[in-house]
């Protein structure tokens, strides 16, 4: 989909030359993000920017879907992609709609198509359109304003999109939420996306593939996986950390690891005493409460032993439900935090599709460390 072949920028003359990007080649499938890694000054962005010909290419060559860019006119091929950055950059005077709608408007789209777009794009990243549409960004906090610069990328529906720390400028809570969204967007829209950050964590929950750079060099082309397992040489070993064992938590899903049939599970309308007893003959610890399919929380034996009713008049709530793209280090900080080994997992509408425990985590990655050590 994108492929550099030999890629060099080089800024300055004489003795005041520097060169940002040196001879960098790998190629980027389609339908994959691939995170750009490394410190400031490493070369990533300026990466990016050779690829939508923001910056002016020294030597090499770039192709997108086999064309060479440079054959390619400059201003068509930005609006062929997708561009999201770390300042956001809305436009403060135009509403929301307005913002969304820029690149659909210089691409000669009808005004319906474009307003249905928006619209799509708004619930997808879940801003109500009728409450947001319409809205100025200073109206709304900055995860939100960090979402309508996503949507905006994705305005014109764009193949290949560019990122350059889209999330960086927001809270640690908002930005593990909206890289959440981008996840699940993704899974169903399947943009190529090459994504700047500097952030580990960030590029192995984000990343198909991870390439690190330094000094302008491209050291590592690799999976997280092989990243994490395997690094080429002591300046990855030490960038990704000496808890890199640690950080494979950040590659497994929760879809990877939960029961999808526990057999724990009990209907609201239950009679309490019927629970309680199926709790003792079972051996169990605690029973998950349903109702029209939807987790209302769990119970143990201690809450329903004097509650005669139905049982869901006993049920103590979850500190949060998990989805099913949360990592198992989001999910093992939550146990971790409110001492619980015993987590609920629902899908985009709430719907329960299984349990999440200590035990399948501690499964899952010793299961992940056997098929590496196989391979």
């Amino acid at each position: 989909m994108i492929e550099y072949a030999n890629v060099t920028k080089v800024f300055g003359s004489g003795p005041n030359v520097v060169t940002a990007v040196n001879d960098v080649t790998f190629k980027i499938e389609k339908g994959h993000v691939v995170a750009f890694l490394g410190p400031s000054g490493c070369g990533k962005t300026t990466l990016l920017r050779l690829t939508n010909r923001l910056i002016p290419l020294t030597r090499g060559k770039i192709t997108v879907n086999g064309r060479d860019i440079l054959s390619e006119d400059a201003v068509k091929l930005r609006q062929s992609m997708g561009y999201a950055i770390q300042a956001i950059g809305l436009f403060p005077n135009k509403t929301i709609y307005e913002n969304i709608a820029t690149v659909p408007r210089l691409l000669g789209w009808k005004e319906d198509k474009i307003r249905e777009r928006a619209d799509e794009l708004l619930t997808m990243l879940r801003l109500e359109p009728g409450i947001f549409r319409d809205r100025y960004p200073a109206e709304l906090s900055g995860g939100q304003q960090q979402r309508v610069g996503v949507a905006r990328s994705l305005a014109a529906d764009p193949e290949i999109v560019l990122m350059d720390e889209p999330f960086g400028a927001i809270d640690p809570i908002n930005r593990e939420e909206i890289q959440n969204e981008f996840l699940r967007i993704q899974n169903e829209l399947k943009k190529t996306i090459a994504f700047v950050t500097h952030d580990i964590h960030e590029a192995i929950k984000v990343g198909d593939e991870i390439a690190i750079f330094q000094g302008g060099k491209l050291i590592q082309y690799d999976t997280p996986e092989a990243i994490l397992t395997r690094p080429k040489n002591k300046y990855i070993a030490d960038f990704v950390g000496a808890d890199r064992a640690l950080k494979v938590l950040g590659l497994l899903r929760t879809k990877d690891a939960m029961n999808t049939n526990p057999r724990n599970i009990v209907k609201g309308s239950c009679d309490a005493q019927e629970v309680l007893k199926f709790l003792e003959e079972k051996g169990l610890k605690h029973a998950i409460v349903v109702e029209n399919n939807k987790p209302l929380g769990y119970v143990t034996p201690k809450l329903v032993k004097h509650e005669n009713g139905p049982v869901r008049n006993a049920v103590d709530t979850y500190p949060r439900f998990i989805q099913r793209y949360d990592t198992l280090r989001d999910v093992m900080s939550t146990m971790l935090m409110q001492d619980m080994q015993t987590l609920c997992v629902v899908d985009d509408n709430g719907d329960f599709i299984g349990t999440i425990s200590l035990k399948n985590i501690q499964s899952s990655i010793l299961d992940a460390y056997t098929d590496e050590e196989d391979s």
